[in-house]
């Protein structure tokens, strides 16, 4: 979960070129009203690489390093889409087209909408592409600190469930989060929506892993001083107060911008039980089970290959506060100085793997990485048997497109 708005503040003081990364310039939204020309294009765009991004640091970032480091210009051509956020109706693209990027807007339903919206345009072929999900987020001091990097095989999405406030639990209660369909904690939805869980490739996530642990990453003495805050936990938190490194772990995804140490622990243990103990939940979201949602549907119809999706974030801050600080001062009060490492990690960090899957195309990213686990949703939506949760409901098949013909119901 990033930081609110005020944060802004913090982005434009980017001091990046101290750090071999070209001078922040202020976020610019792509407005309809100052749209460039739509560029004149010969067949569909084919990108080898698609960066998602949430909101306009985590884009800008990426184009204000790409051209001063000769990875190309991320905005020299810009492609309006129907149905993607106003704030950002364009997904950009360098001159060869290879790489492009888009910013989905934050939340879950901006997500999913923008997401769904480029699935379906006609102007790409994305049946190749390689999807990195790109955001900043909210460490768990267990697993992962300010500015550290996380890859992720498994997104769950925890807030979907009952809930009661936890004034009015019961006492036996651990948390007032319920799944659906049953009626206590830390059991397994009976009723599910299909969005549960999601699980890439841990293959791909090992090749992109390879590449990220090349990245000289960023940090600086304000974050370092938040950190040494968790120190007297001793061992439990000794990523937290450590530096910032590149770690496997996975995402949880909530629209709520949730704190403290209750929440963040039952979240641990929804993640632990829907995964069926295989998830290690290290950094919150807002977007990622969307944004997968969308690309897992459009993969039944063979507009994408799920195999190819990366999901990566950096921590702006953490989930919990540390010894003798409260929950409200962690998140409302106390400044965690986390939002600028975060930003620049994210970039590089992923432009490790952008080049990565660029340089080794021909040998390996081309026919792509088969998957040594299961991939898709809790359904089993592409085939295959899920890991987690009660089973596939295709007995293993997945769904298949229905055909193209049309029925008309008769009065």
């Amino acid at each position: 979960m990033r930081f609110m708005r005020c944060a802004f503040a913090s982005f434009l003081a980017l001091r990046g070129g101290q750090l071999g990364l070209a001078a922040a310039t202020p976020p610019r939204n792509s407005s309809i009203a100052n749209s460039p020309p739509e560029p004149r294009l010969d067949g569909k765009i084919t990108p080898k690489v698609m960066i998602v991004n949430m909101f306009a640091p985590e884009a800008q970032v990426w184009y204000d390093n790409m051209p001063p480091h000769s990875h190309g210009n991320l905005l020299a051509v810009n492609i309006t889409i129907p149905g993607l956020s106003p704030r950002y109706p364009h997904v950009h693209c360098r001159e060869d087209l290879q790489v492009c990027q888009v910013t989905t807007c934050e939340g879950e339903i901006n997500a999913a909408s923008s997401a769904m919206a480029l699935l379906l345009s006609p102007k790409f072929n994305l049946t190749k592409t390689y999807f990195l999900l790109a955001g900043i987020a909210g460490a768990n001091p267990k697993y992962s600190t300010i500015g550290g990097v996380a890859l992720a095989r498994y997104t769950v999405q925890v807030a979907l469930q009952y809930e009661f406030d936890a004034r009015e639990m019961p006492d036996n209660f651990t948390t007032g989060y319920v799944a659906y369909g049953t009626t206590q904690p830390e059991e397994y939805p009976k009723i599910l929506y299909g969005t549960e869980v999601f699980e890439v490739s841990n293959a791909l996530r090992d090749a992109a892993f390879n590449y990220a642990v090349r990245a000289n990453l960023s940090d600086n003495e304000d974050s370092k001083k938040y950190r040494a805050r968790y120190k007297p936990e001793g061992n439990i938190f000794a990523k937290a107060s450590s530096g910032p490194e590149v770690v496997k772990c996975d995402t949880v995804t909530s629209d709520v911008y949730y704190s403290g140490m209750l929440l963040s622990e039952a979240f641990e243990r929804t993640t632990g039980v829907w995964t069926n103990g295989t998830g290690r939940y290290c950094m919150t979201a807002q977007e990622d089970n969307a944004v997968l949602g969308s690309l897992v549907r459009m993969a039944v119809y063979g507009v994408v290959d799920f195999s190819r999706v990366v999901v990566m974030r950096t921590g702006s801050n953490f989930d919990r506060p540390p010894p003798n600080v409260t929950a409200y001062e962690h998140l409302l009060v106390l400044k965690q100085n986390g939002f600028e490492v975060a930003i620049q990690n994210l970039y590089l960090a992923g432009i490790e793997i952008v080049n990565g899957i660029l340089k080794d195309w021909g040998a390996v990213f081309d026919k792509g990485i088969k998957p040594c686990n299961y991939i898709g949703d809790v359904l089993g939506s592409l085939g295959g048997e899920p890991d987690f949760g009660p089973g596939s409901e295709t007995k293993g098949v997945g769904f298949r497109p229905p055909g193209n013909s049309t029925t008309r119901a008769i009065v």
